[in-house]
């Protein structure tokens, strides 16, 4: 995770080694060698890995979002799990930046950090978003729902938008300026998908749609 920090460059501030374990090399920082035991005190994992860093966040904002194609926008998202995934789906999709409205959990939060696999440090992030604030990223706004729009597979992608996830509780807010809905079809029991499953299954339909697909 470490090395994927460094690629996606950001800083790292310090290195945490325990006895055995090695700093990664080209990280860069402040390296600190722990006493033995130490890092299982200090983890927020029953089974640590043997070198922890502190890393600095970036200070990024709709404005660093140049001309943006494809955005994902999560509102009041609070599964840490959740988020980790989208992170991923976005990443490798090549989404150009998700925005996190307030009230969505910390991107930072190691659980977030873990189940995005690395994808954090590569996919543009701007946290505590508010409401208002949509309008800069000069896009229109496409919400999900299990019940009304057209389907994702038949919408147009292919156009420039920000697709909007609602909250995993409550859905999207209804004082959201949504423009246009799109639907997820289903035929199962449930109510509606898991917002990350959900959010993977329209970026990448507006990828193939993009491709010519």
């Amino acid at each position: 995770m470490i090395e994927e920090a460094v690629a996606g460059g950001w800083e790292i501030e310090a290195q945490f080694v325990d006895p055995k374990g090695r700093p990664v090399a080209g990280a860069g920082g402040h390296v600190l060698d722990l006493a033995p035991h130490v890092m299982e005190r200090i983890a927020s994992t029953e089974s640590p890995q043997p070198v922890l860093a502190v890393v600095r966040n970036p200070q990024t904002s709709i404005a660093d979002l140049v001309e943006p194609s494809l955005v994902v926008v999560c509102d009041r998202v609070a599964d840490p799990g959740n988020l980790g995934t989208i992170l991923r789906s976005a990443e490798a999709a090549g989404v150009d930046g998700v925005v996190l409205l307030a009230g969505s959990v910390d991107p930072f939060n190691p659980k977030v950090v873990r189940a995005s696999a690395g994808a954090l440090f590569h996919v543009r992030v701007v946290v505590d978003v508010a409401m208002h604030e949509l309008q800069q990223l000069g896009l229109p706004l496409v919400g999900t729902s299990s019940h009304r729009g057209t389907p994702y597979t038949t919408s147009d992608l292919s156009r420039p938008f920000a697709l909007v996830m609602g909250s995993e509780a409550h859905g999207i807010d209804d004082q959201l300026p949504i423009d246009e809905w799109v639907s997820i079809p289903h035929v199962g029991r449930a109510e509606s998908l898991n917002v990350a499953m959900a959010t993977t299954l329209v970026v990448f339909e507006a990828v193939r749609q993009r491709a010519g697909g």
